[in-house]
């Protein structure tokens, strides 16, 4: 593993370096740049998993930086420094994809904190690039998969035999149109959860439309999640009409809204991406608060309105915290929604950004508030329950929504800092014993406790010299050394009792600790 340090100051770069438990997250080399051109030159030469970049640099800033990397370089992990507390920086950092934003001087143990989750996020992605790779190299000819897959391909610019172009019901011509069907969350949801025959069962509506008119095909677009493209290459002149049937099939048959949207006219099937790419421009852009019948955008809705910038609400947002009611967010709710209410335009780009702000900022206060949190992988996964069938965005329920979890965190910070922390490990402990029978989370303990799971570790090791799994051990161990003197358990018994389920690793860890087997010790008692 590599790690690119990127800032102008020789002593900042210095500092990390001593302060970085390297040898412990397995980083094996550590490179220096003293700007963001310096930094892309290491980049593309030894392409380091994990990079910290300063934000105000001469020849090329972090934000420069960024956006380079972002394009030619995604897969790895960014941590920004800045000594500003500036939140023009932070969603700068949030737009580029940044694990996290740290200010200088670098606090150790959040620097280490941050190192090890940006490591624990590159070793997912990487494993699912790999297993993506894996299976994209298997040869399964079993349509429809197989089908969705090679004109998933072929749209990305894949080279494709000619000889298969009749198989996937592909047809070359002179121009062709992209669409973009959008198929959601809730409209999965309708399907009971079955993806695949979602899918499917959209799929056979589409192509249906298409063979009759004999004018091109649709498939499930395997590059992005929550998509089905429709390639046309004759009838340019209805395809409108064309997506308005589709749309209105789809509705009436089983009550499902898929918003449409359509790119550009192209000549070449190379450029069929850039068609794509317009298409969902158009998508992103549309008015997801309009009630209209028929949701088929051929071209993108222009309008100035634009959702308040949370993070510029940051002092309002603490003074409100520090009052603990959620009477103290009102004002501030009524000012982020008002001109959204006036104007009755929302875009889903505008929404999916607003959402991802909000997720950050509910974040950074419960770990401030050392409270348990999650990641939220997916943002579409938050908004997609507030359309309505007729994909209206819901906007009074979502927003009734976050005054209910802004609710929900203020008596969770109540409650946390009415508690001693000593008192909490204690606690802990308790639970920890009372459960020992069986595999404790230390997720789970965190969500008992109103605490995130590095705080819990780091505590508890500090009070009682021992990890949490090392001191489950310990409490089975004793456990089972008193159950070793009733003769009449037996061995395998006693490992089921004190939650083993394998008496042979019950006894393998019994002779680590002990020094002797389960029969010794009891031969000995």
């Amino acid at each position: 593993m590599k790690v690119l340090l990127v800032d102008d100051e020789k002593h900042v770069r210095e500092g990390i370096m001593l302060l970085g438990e390297w040898e412990k997250f397995g980083i094996e080399t550590i490179y220096e740049a003293e700007n963001g051109a310096e930094a892309i030159n290491f980049i593309q030469k030894f392409q380091p998993e994990i990079i910290f970049t300063d934000m105000k640099m001469p020849k090329m800033d972090g934000i420069q930086l960024l956006e380079w990397m972002k394009e030619h370089y995604p897969y790895c992990k960014t941590v920004v420094l800045t000594g500003y507390d500036d939140y023009h920086y932070m969603r700068k950092a949030i737009h580029y994809g940044s694990v996290d934003y740290l200010l200088k001087p670098i606090d150790p143990e959040i620097l280490n904190t941050t190192l090890e989750h940006a490591l624990a996020e590159w070793k997912k992605e990487e494993a699912i690039r790999k297993e993506n790779k894996s299976s994209s190299q298997l040869i399964n000819k079993m349509k429809p998969a197989y089908r969705d897959r090679m004109l998933t391909q072929l749209m990305n610019n894949e080279s494709m035999k000619e000889n298969l172009y009749e198989e996937f019901g592909f047809q070359v011509s002179q121009s062709y149109t992209v669409a973009l069907v959008k198929v959601s969350g809730k409209t999965i949801g309708e399907f009971h959860g079955d993806r695949n025959l979602a899918y499917f069962t959209i799929l056979n509506v589409i192509n249906e439309i298409l063979t009759e008119n004999e004018c091109g095909t649709g498939f499930r677009y395997l590059s992005n999640k929550g998509e089905i493209i429709i390639i046309f290459w004759k009838k340019i002149e209805q395809i409108e009409e064309l997506l308005k049937s589709m749309y209105k099939q789809l509705r009436k048959t089983f009550n499902i809204s898929c918003p449409i949207a359509l790119g550009e006219s192209v000549n070449k099937i190379s450029e069929l991406l850039e068609s794509y790419s317009r298409a969902k421009h158009v998508i992103l852009n549309s008015n997801i608060l309009d009630e209209k019948g028929e949701r088929v955008y051929l071209q993108e809705i222009k309008s100035e309105t634009a959702l308040p910038n949370l993070m510029g609400y940051a002092s309002e947002i603490e003074l409100a915290v520090q009052a603990g009611e959620i009477g103290a967010f009102e004002e501030m709710i009524e000012r982020v929604t008002k001109e959204l209410k006036e104007s009755r335009f929302l875009s889903l780009k505008l929404l999916l950004n607003f959402e991802k702000e909000y997720q950050v900022i509910c974040n950074r206060w419960l770990k401030k508030y050392q409270l348990s949190f999650s990641v939220v992988e997916k943002v579409e996964k938050q908004i997609d329950p507030y359309f309505d069938q007729n994909g209206s965005f819901q906007f009074e329920k979502y927003i009734e929504r976050k005054k209910r979890e802004i609710s929900l965190f203020l008596k969770k910070v109540k409650r946390g800092s009415g508690k001693k922390n000593t008192n909490i490990i204690y606690e802990i402990e308790t639970y920890l014993q009372e459960n020992c029978n069986r595999d404790v989370k230390l997720q789970e303990i965190a969500e008992q406790f109103y605490l995130s799971r590095e705080y819990i570790s780091r505590k508890f090791k500090q009070e009682f010299n021992v990890n949490i799994s090392d001191y489950v051990v310990k409490i089975r161990m004793n456990k089972a050394k008193t159950l070793l003197k009733n003769s009449q358990l037996k061995i395998y018994e006693i490992a089921e009792m004190i939650g083993y389920q394998d008496d042979k690793y019950f006894r393998k860890v019994f002779k680590r600790i002990e020094g002797v087997t389960p029969n010794e010790y009891r031969t000995s008692c």
